[in-house]
């Protein structure tokens, strides 16, 4: 396990501040304008890094299908990479996101992300965590939907790459979580199993079970925001806003 990971200009680590990443994913509701102010709202908190989602319906499911036009609806437009990654460097905060597809992973890399998410629901999709690794940049993998197994072979797929720099970050995988339902021992489990930082994405609607994590070891705290709880999305309803989310960091 490597002391620190270097991350752009940062560096993470036991002895270094928490890496705070504010989680847009798809709370932009397909809308730049929207994208841009949360953005600001990760910034103004303080926040680290701000991370969407790529991913491409067509690439995933076939039309007719019943998720194809969900995740159509949701989908992160790959013409506002470019513009969205230097508006958040603007405001000194790290780009990236979580691919869901090996294209999006391609298309990250090209537009020269620092880092990569691996959502919990991909950790079993070795191939494409293989691509991902083998580009050699920090990956920080969600383990809320894996067991012992998977999360052992997804770092086998990582480090076969020579990719070490790997972060696991705990978490439930139920929106919202309530604070009995976090099991925050697992991140000791993890780390002393596996000999790798370890993090928490925070899906509680308070800041009491983050705090726990960071005195339990995290290194790095997801936490997803939004501009208003009410708005139309999967994610909002249990997402931070601005002054909660300030508070939060």
């Amino acid at each position: 396990m490597p002391e620190r990971i270097k991350i752009g200009d940062r560096y993470i680590g036991e002895y270094d501040p928490v890496f705070v990443i504010a989680e847009i994913g798809s709370n932009h509701n397909q809308d730049i304008n929207i994208a841009k102010k949360l953005i600001d709202v990760a910034a103004e908190a303080g926040a680290d890094a701000a991370k969407f989602q790529l991913f491409d319906a067509d690439e995933l499911y076939k039309p007719g299908d019943d998720l194809y036009e969900v995740f159509k609806e949701m989908q992160l437009d790959t013409d506002w990479l470019v513009e969205l990654k230097a508006y958040t460097e603007s405001k000194n905060l790290i780009f990236f996101a979580s691919p869901f597809d090996e294209k999006s992973i391609y298309i990250l890399n090209e537009h020269g992300v620092l880092l990569y998410k691996w959502a919990s629901s991909e950790t079993t999709n070795l191939k494409n965590l293989r691509v991902a690794a083998s580009f050699n940049k920090p990956i920080i993998i969600s383990t809320g939907m894996c067991d012992l197994a998977d999360i052992y072979e997804a770092l086998e797929v990582c480090k076969a790459t020579g990719n070490n720099d790997i972060v696991l970050l705990h978490t439930s995988s139920l929106y919202p979580t309530e604070s009995y339902d976090t099991n925050l021992n697992t991140m000791k489990t993890l780390k002393k199993i596996f000999q790798v930082h370890v993090g928490f994405s925070d899906h509680t609607m308070s800041s009491t079970a983050a705090v726990m994590a960071v005195a339990y070891g995290a290194i790095v705290i997801e936490k997803h925001i939004t501009l208003d709880k009410k708005m139309k999305g999967p994610d909002h309803f249990y997402a931070s806003e601005s002054k909660e989310f300030k508070q939060y960091v």
